[in-house]
């Protein structure tokens, strides 16, 4: 963390707000996913385990004089917030992965970073971020209208209305919405982030790298179909930031923790990971396994949640959204860190 300069004048001690070099540019660096990538480690159990005797050692980098480090050299964006990075940049009352991945990413560079989040719970890769390249599935298209159509008919014949059924066209308009709506995000940070955080006036951007989490909506239908959908992904948001290496990392959905993963949830897994083994993407794409990663105590606890006190001081969420970790979400978010910075050490 960039400390404040502390400058002598007649015996005066003023503090001012750091001042970076005026040619180097702030690090950019682009969070997008569903729920998880959104955050689900309530605040509170943050609060707890960075005091409890049993925890605190594992938040101690993340604290100073007793209270959560406000960073003055990493500052987020995520939908309608923007601040300094600090705990609560998740889902409301919740923290993410950004925590520790901005942290990291602010120990490393000697400059400011921008972390821009865009992440909506429950959006999957086959429709809502389905990037242009990918084309469109005729047969989902026509389950969707099948099924849009037979939820308009039943209303209507329910409460005697005559509203008109879905067309196609309108069908259509919903996929690649969330992946349009996070370039719309980025656009928006690009074009206004003097406006949206004045310590970055005057300094240029440096679109750095992209972190990817999700994967949960892809596992009812879609899965057989995720690695095409991923590799159109990561090509799509190159072309279209006109970023052709960007640096690319992939949490590979791992809720399945301890527990082998099965069926849909190991094919989008291994989808996943499959995007190390592709030829264009060796060097400037990581993908990693986040179940290793898991929480041992929040996962013996939840299956008796409900009767068990200590549930609030060790979780907060449900299996899908990683128990609500605390724990779980930091280190998923370290290792992010971890891959972008090996990324970053490959010749471009």
């Amino acid at each position: 963390m960039i400390r404040p300069l502390i400058v002598f004048v007649a015996g005066c001690l003023f503090a001012i707000t750091p001042v970076y070099a005026a040619d180097k540019p702030v690090m950019v660096f682009i969070l997008a996913g569903q729920s998880n990538m959104e955050g689900k480690a309530r605040n509170a159990l943050l609060d707890y385990q960075a005091t409890d005797e049993k925890t605190k050692d594992l938040f101690a980098h993340l604290r100073k004089d007793d209270k959560w480090v406000v960073r003055d050299d990493v500052f987020i964006k995520f939908l309608d917030r923007k601040g300094p990075l600090t705990i609560g940049y998740g889902s409301p009352g919740c923290t993410g992965v950004e925590l520790e991945f901005g942290t990291a990413m602010g120990n490393h560079f000697d400059q400011p970073v921008l972390l821009i989040k865009a992440a909506w719970g429950g959006h999957s890769l086959y429709k809502l971020f389905r990037s242009p390249s990918a084309g469109l599935p005729e047969a989902l298209l026509q389950k969707d209208l099948d099924e849009a159509q037979k939820r308009v008919t039943q209303d209507n014949e329910k409460n005697n209305k005559n509203t008109p059924l879905p067309t196609i066209e309108e069908i259509k308009k919903d996929y690649g919405s969330s992946y349009r709506n996070m370039l719309s995000e980025v656009k928006d940070a690009q074009e206004n982030y003097a406006k949206l955080f004045p310590e970055l006036e005057g300094k240029s951007l440096e679109l750095t790298g992209f972190v990817w989490f999700q994967g949960f909506n892809d596992m009812f239908g879609a899965q057989d179909e995720y690695a095409s959908n991923m590799q159109h992904f990561v090509k799509d948001v190159r072309k279209d930031l006109n970023a052709p290496n960007l640096p690319f990392v992939i949490g590979a959905l791992g809720q399945n923790g301890s527990k082998p993963a099965t069926g849909g949830m190991l094919t989008i897994r291994e989808a996943q990971l499959s995007m190390n083994e592709v030829p264009e993407f060796k060097g400037n794409v990581k993908a990693f396994p986040v179940d290793v990663l898991v929480d041992k105590a929040a996962e013996a606890m939840f299956p008796n949640w409900q009767k068990e006190p200590e549930w609030v001081h060790t979780g907060s969420d449900r299996p899908y959204h990683y128990y609500g970790s605390a724990i779980w979400f930091n280190r998923i978010g370290k290792a992010m860190g971890d891959a972008m910075l090996e990324l970053l050490k490959q010749p471009q």
